[in-house]
């Protein structure tokens, strides 16, 4: 499986409305595009910096589905984010792939 991880370090001020459009907006666009079968969202409770960290998890069955995802949809869905919170946040993404 491919694990596609976005980390996000958010401002204390827009911590709750931040959280209420992932769940509502962000991550249900993500999942509408049909290239990920589950997620998961971590809150990073030992985190060093300032701000809220956050972890949001999106499962692929295929590294294919997320080259699709990465080609076609990543940046637009990534842009409407930093228009929403723009300077209120900092992004880093990881893909993962689990070892059975």
């Amino acid at each position: 499986m491919i694990i596609y991880n976005e980390t996000f370090i958010i401002d204390d001020g827009v911590n709750k409305e931040w959280l209420n459009w992932m769940q509502t907006v962000h991550i249900p666009a993500v999942m509408a595009t049909g290239l990920f079968n589950a997620h998961r969202i971590l809150n990073v409770m030992d985190s060093p910096n300032e701000g809220a960290t956050y972890c949001i998890q999106y499962h692929a069955d295929t590294i294919e589905n997320y080259y699709q995802f990465k080609d076609k949809h990543r940046q637009y869905l990534q842009d409407a984010h930093s228009k929403q919170f723009e300077n209120k946040f900092v992004l880093f993404d990881t893909l993962m792939q689990t070892i059975d």
